[in-house]
């Protein structure tokens, strides 16, 4: 268990960042052979093996893979505002020797000697070399056909999770935050194999939005001034093309709206945008936004902008009609 006490200040200076490179790290954990990934990752973990599989270039990344479960951050490094996989991976390229040679020396004790660690400390510039160029195979054989869908999604959790903060509270924020985390003011908790405590005022906290995230916390302490913290985005089920089935007479919302429009009403469990909802569905933009601007004439939905964004959610007929033509438990969305 870690344990996170956090004061006003604290609090306040909490911030969201986006990682493509800390998503791939964990697809490579969902990828591995002992593991059963749930129905959004089951095309993708077939093509992720494969990879791992089939290219050599990916050798280096065994390491994350095999080794033990605590690493040192230059693996890894935290986010620090880059969006994109190539300015990451310049980073690990760019780690100094010495801070190279000091994660070893922490994370590594007595294995300097294990073939896979020894290039760290023997010419740690090209040891990071080879483990960018490994990222960067992976990413481009299991992960890049799927980031424009990830990297929407995880930007929809950043700004909800922003306006849950600014509209609702720091309690808003944390107690919606996923299933492993406690959040009991002025503690928050995470569900980890590793005990751990924080006081007030010791550091910052960051958090970052994973989708492939499930099954798998990551938790970066090398920093003495931040704490990094990745949870679980919500859509995952986007990464798996969905093929909506005729509306039968079992089906009522479909035989009322059109299998179109009850598809899209089902989606706005939370505060979703046209292209969100797109790339769960399968669906052109448009026919998405046509859907919408119907829905949101009979008062189901209702729209609301954050920032360069429009973003949908459910009113209270909304969740009636899904309620009852639907026999759906629909949670009140976070406003």
């Amino acid at each position: 268990m870690i344990r996170i006490e956090l004061d006003q200040a604290s609090l306040g200076a909490t911030r969201i960042a986006i990682s493509p490179l800390w998503d791939a790290f964990c697809s490579l954990h969902l990828a591995m052979p002992h593991r059963t990934p749930s129905r959004p990752y089951e095309e993708w973990v077939v093509r992720a093996r494969e990879v791992l599989r089939e290219d050599e270039r990916t050798d280096a990344l065994r390491l994350l893979i095999d080794g033990p479960d605590n690493f040192p951050d230059f693996l890894l490094p935290r986010p620090v505002g880059a969006t994109s996989v190539e300015a990451e991976l310049d980073t690990v390229r760019a780690t100094p020797p010495d801070v190279v040679r000091a994660g070893v020396a922490e994370h590594y004790p007595g294995l300097e000697d294990h073939p896979r660690i020894r290039p760290y400390l023997e010419d740690p510039e090209a040891a990071c070399a080879d483990l960018a160029d490994a990222y960067a195979a992976y990413w481009e054989g299991a992960m890049a056909a799927h980031w424009p869908t990830m990297r929407r999604l995880v930007e929809d959790e950043v700004l909800i999770r922003a306006r849950t903060f600014a509209t609702e509270g720091i309690d808003a924020l944390f107690t919606g935050l996923e299933s492993r985390a406690k959040w009991t003011p002025p503690v928050l908790e995470l569900t980890k194999h590793i005990d751990a405590e924080y006081r007030a005022g010791e550091r910052r906290l960051l958090l970052v939005p994973l989708v492939f995230a499930e099954g798998c916390r990551l938790y970066s302490t090398d920093d003495p001034e931040v704490l990094t913290v990745s949870f679980q985005a919500r859509g995952a089920g986007a990464l798996r093309e969905r093929t909506a089935e005729r509306p039968g007479s079992g089906d009522r919302l479909g035989l009322l709206l059109g299998r179109g429009r009850a598809s899209v009403l089902r989606q706005l469990g939370g505060p979703l945008t046209t292209a969100g909802i797109a790339d769960r569905l399968g669906l052109a933009p448009s026919t998405v936004s046509e859907h919408l601007s119907v829905l949101a004439e009979a008062d189901v939905v209702t729209r609301h902008r954050i920032g360069r964004s429009v973003y949908y959610q459910l009113t209270d007929t909304g969740r009636a009609l899904l309620a009852l033509l639907s026999g759906e438990d629909v949670l009140r969305a976070v406003s």
